[in-house]
């Protein structure tokens, strides 16, 4: 069975095209700046083959990287072979969670908005249990207890002695649909005003009185980096996923979380709701 692609090398090259593009340089034009053909550099910036963190950094240098950038991306070669926790699920699960994973894993900060369910590092496991069994293609109770143990693996990030700082604004739809039975929800419930109370984690509410608003395209997560070029937007849908990393898209997504922390009730209130909520269970 051939290697699989490890995420961090397709993280590396996806940073080190938008690094050249940045620079306005061709292929073959940062090859000669560095001593290396064209052909090495379009490999670098592919998802398969070996790397010499020496060139990427070269390169990294010519393209006017900032040092946080450079020593960013020089940390991805050094690490393009290295798996993760979830290499041992790598033949069963998505390339696109396996994508997910390696970018949550190295994340600093995670802004989530959430339109449908709660946010899988803050799901309980009964309610994660009970999103699996809603599923409209049947799975064994097995291939279910394994997929929630993997998203219950992923939540340790925030248990790190520096987890990333994670900000979810929830629609009050969220809060209010009975996933599972009434007392999977109240559990829940208790789980996101448990959540509220954590430093590093902000929790607010955006409650049905405000009509409209400006994610009305859906849940999304904005994963961020050690620098603003490293974020990642990740779009789930129903049937696949998005990874979204061109400027013009970070930007469209950072203002719409921008907007939606505005229009949102505040910590305090967002628990208070969650209470009434739970209370009417």
């Amino acid at each position: 069975m051939p290697e699989r692609t490890t995420t961090r090398r397709r993280q590396l090259g996806a940073m080190m095209r938008k690094l050249r593009a940045r620079k306005g340089l061709t292929l073959e034009e940062a090859g000669r700046l560095v001593g290396v053909s064209k052909a090495t550099v379009s490999r670098y910036e592919t998802q398969a083959g070996p790397v010499k963190w020496l060139v990427v950094d070269a390169l990294c240098r010519e393209y006017g990287a900032t040092e946080a950038e450079r020593r960013a991306v020089v940390a991805l070669a050094k690490d393009a072979k290295e798996q993760g926790w979830w290499s041992s699920f790598a033949d069963s699960i998505p390339e696109s969670m396996n994508l997910l994973l390696t970018l949550e894993d190295e994340a600093v900060r995670e802004d989530h908005f959430s339109c449908v369910y709660v946010p899988g590092l803050l799901q309980t496991r009964r309610y994660s249990t009970a999103l699996q069994q809603a599923n409209e293609v049947r799975l064994a109770p097995a291939e279910i207890e394994r997929l929630v143990d993997i998203r219950m693996k992923r939540q340790e990030i925030l248990a790190r002695p520096e987890p990333p700082r994670m900000w979810a604004i929830l629609d009050e739809s969220v809060i209010r649909r009975v996933v599972g039975s009434p007392e999977i929800m109240k559990e829940q419930l208790d789980r996101l005003l448990e959540a509220n109370e954590s430093p590093h984690i902000t929790l607010q509410v955006l409650p049905f009185s405000k009509g409209a608003h400006s994610a009305a395209l859906g849940s999304f997560v904005i994963i961020g980096g050690t620098e603003p070029a490293l974020d990642v937007v990740y779009v789930d849908f129903h049937t696949g996923s998005l990874f979204l990393e061109k400027d013009e898209e970070l930007d469209r997504y950072r203002l719409a979380f921008d907007y939606l922390r505005a229009q949102a009730l505040d910590m305090e209130a967002s628990s208070s709701l969650i209470h009434r909520v739970r209370k009417e269970l």
